[in-house]
């Protein structure tokens, strides 16, 4: 195989619908329109000198697929453009690439200050695994800027949040948050999953470092898991690059060129399921079988003016509680409330026929998730409370169906509680 012929050259200024198609397209002396995937484990070298250099780093070519591949790089190249980055390192999944990243950047002793709003995993990262190591974490209300001023009064290694948040779209200011962090030593990494680089940039409000799972809007159908890590050349082809290489959550090329081929149609699947989403979630919020509705693009999310500040669109995640006529257990409640809210819940979902019951989001198809019991189960009930999500929450993933049939299909569904 020859070199690679010239990247499609792009104009200055190119939209993110344009870079999902071209950018960094590469192609081989086949001139090939569909990106090329190479399904190779390693490398051959014309001579033993040339293998030499490579691995001394004096010679930059492909060695081994858990360091560097065709198909992933282009990947990477894409990816690393729509989000305006200087790099890009492609994972296994989303949770190896946030792992790699908090585990490159911080040392035996360090402190991350955290956004109370996580992820179960990311929890059990932060609290099981890098707490074994002697990390210190300590959480905040991410949407109050008074809890990062209290809690960055002292110096942290690494400031992390999601915004928006999973599962209660809590929005994050990002650019006041990065420069607190940054006065007192940290870097600042987001979970931009919820928001994409299609609908909010956060390194150019001040971010250091994001990262995404690949494996929901970028992917989008369903079909492979990925993670990406981006930010500034000698963090990410520094320290981040060190420990993924080495520890192996390599992202394979058959799944770089699945997700290289998602990339294509982010842009247009992102900004109609975000339409459709904040139609449903007007329509919601009106709803008599509906206590209550998040979603940022509404009037009625407390950080609205902020999430029409630093995003184009509110995203394709409404979360709502169902009306069931039952309290959520707590301080002084009887859990017998929330197993009552749980299981009426639990009637809606059962009763939907179009929208699936599934923990992903970001999918074409429309999904809704029981955080509680699922994603969000690893907090447990005071954890849970402390972010909002309660037993009667339903985090809605919105896809690309036709609103007036996702109307339809909600509305008797939620007749069943």
């Amino acid at each position: 195989m020859s070199d690679p012929q010239p990247r499609c050259s792009l104009p200055a200024g190119a939209g993110p619908a344009t870079l999902g198609v071209r950018g960094g397209q590469q192609r081989t002396e086949y001139g090939e329109v569909a990106e090329a995937l190479f399904l190779t484990q390693g490398y051959a070298y014309d001579r033993a000198a040339d293998a030499e250099a490579a691995f001394a780093g004096e010679l930059d070519i492909f060695t081994y697929s858990r360091y560097a591949n065709p198909t992933v790089a282009a990947f990477e190249e894409r990816l690393r453009l729509l989000e305006g980055a200087e790099a890009c390192y492609a994972t296994a999944t989303g949770m190896s690439a946030l792992f790699a990243t908090l585990a490159a950047l911080v040392g035996r002793g360090g402190r991350v200050v955290a956004g109370r709003a996580l992820f179960g995993s990311t929890f059990v990262v932060l609290e099981d695994i890098l707490g074994k190591w002697g990390i210190r974490t300590d959480y905040v209300d991410a949407h109050r800027v008074e809890d990062w001023q209290r809690a960055l009064a002292t110096p942290a290694d690494v400031v992390l949040f999601e915004t928006p948040s999973n599962p209660m779209m809590d929005i994050v200011d990002i650019a006041a948050v990065s420069d607190l962090a940054h006065r007192a030593g940290a870097l600042v990494v987001v979970d931009n999953v919820f928001a994409t680089p299609v609908l909010q940039r956060p390194l150019e409000l001040g971010a250091d470092v994001v990262v995404y799972s690949a494996t929901k809007h970028i992917d989008g159908q369903g079909r492979v898991m990925g993670g990406a890590v981006l930010g500034p050349r000698d963090l990410v082809c520094g320290p981040i690059q060190d420990f993924i290489r080495n520890t192996g959550p390599t992202l394979s090329p058959f799944n770089a060129w699945v997700l290289v081929k998602g990339l294509e149609t982010l842009a247009l699947r992102v900004r109609a399921q975000s339409a459709a989403a904040l139609e449903l979630a007007t329509w919601l919020q009106d709803h008599p079988r509906v206590a209550s509705v998040r979603y940022p693009f509404l009037t009625s999310h407390p950080q609205h003016a902020l999430a029409r500040q630093q995003m184009s669109g509110g995203g394709t995640v409404v979360s709502f509680d169902v009306h069931t006529g039952a309290g959520a257990p707590g301080p002084g409640r009887h859990d017998g409330e929330g197993e009552l809210a749980k299981k009426r819940t639990f009637a809606f979902l059962d009763a939907l026929q179009i929208v699936d019951i599934a923990n992903n989001l970001g999918d074409v198809k429309s999904m809704a998730t029981h955080p509680a019991t699922t994603t969000h189960r690893k907090l447990g009930a005071e954890g849970q409370a402390a972010i909002g999500v309660t037993p009667a929450t339903v985090r809605l993933s919105v896809g690309l169906e036709d609103v007036p049939d996702l109307r339809a299909d909600l509305d008797q569904a939620l007749s069943a509680v």
